[in-house]
């Protein structure tokens, strides 16, 4: 992916892909040079390596909405590059390949120049840099309160 197309669409409401276990829909909140940073509802905060991603959707007719306040002073982790992404995250829950049957949850505890060491129970996981298509960690946004409010009261009216 070209950087300064991908970069065109910061704070837009992107589609990752065109379907699939890979593909989300999301605000896009940053891009680098071989990876981007996608606001996601319900997973929050992932990174995209570019090098994976077949398409990229923007509607400029009628735009995607996603249903997350972002906080004013919002933080995530930020880096120049993917490995740095990596890097940054060690020590902390990831998930790794967030879809499909290649998805990893554990504790990212050492990043090389050629794979990344996950711990996750009583496993020590290897994967290749090359192989990691995306990563998520613990942040998550929360929705607005007062439409979760109206949901569960329209559920209960619906019994």
């Amino acid at each position: 992916m070209n950087k300064e197309m991908i970069h065109s669409l910061v704070d837009k409401v992107i589609k990752v892909d065109r379907g699939g276990p890979e593909s989300r829909v999301g605000r896009l909140l940053a891009a680098e040079e071989d990876y981007f940073t996608l606001l996601h509802d319900d997973e929050g905060i992932i990174y995209y390596n570019t090098q994976h991603i077949k398409s990229v959707t923007y509607n400029s007719k009628s735009q995607l909405d996603i249903d997350v306040e972002i906080p004013e002073n919002f933080k995530f982790v930020q880096a120049a590059d993917f490995k740095g992404i990596l890097q940054k995250l060690t020590l902390r829950w990831v998930k790794i390949n967030r879809g499909g049957p290649e998805t990893l949850e554990g504790v990212m505890d050492v990043v090389t120049d050629d794979f990344v060491t996950i711990v996750a129970n009583e496993e020590i996981i290897r994967v290749s840099l090359f192989h990691i298509r995306n990563i998520s960690y613990g942040v998550k946004m929360e929705k607005d309160k007062k439409d979760e409010g109206n949901t569960q009261e329209k559920a209960k009216e619906n019994k």
